[in-house]
């Protein structure tokens, strides 16, 4: 079963960790603020997107609309683009965690 990321960054994150990350996130959403923005500067159409994913365009579109979504389902966004998805968490004492498995078809 799909687990959605805000559930397992309420259970392994502090509070503290968690506006940290958003934060950072916020940072990070200022370069490229959509989805489809990332995909435009990488100048790929939604179709384009949607026949490498074997979707339709129309489902490309309501991805990139969407405020929430699986790991699983952006991991797929990103590679279809040539990207890859890295999860990342950051705490002040430590160096950055790279977490694996999540958003992978098999997790």
């Amino acid at each position: 079963m799909a687990k959605k990321a805000e559930d397992v960054f309420r259970k392994t994150m502090t509070t503290q960790a968690r506006a940290a990350a958003e934060r950072r996130g916020k940072e990070l959403v200022a370069e490229y603020a959509t989805l489809q923005q990332l995909r435009k500067a990488r100048q790929l159409t939604q179709a384009q997107l949607a026949q490498t994913l074997g979707k339709d365009q129309v489902a490309i579109s309501q991805i990139e609309k969407r405020a929430d979504m699986l790991l699983s389902t952006l991991r797929r966004y990103v590679e279809a683009m040539g990207g890859q998805l890295d999860l990342v968490i950051q705490f002040k004492d430590q160096k950055p965690v790279h977490l694996r498995g999540f958003g992978d078809d098999q997790a």
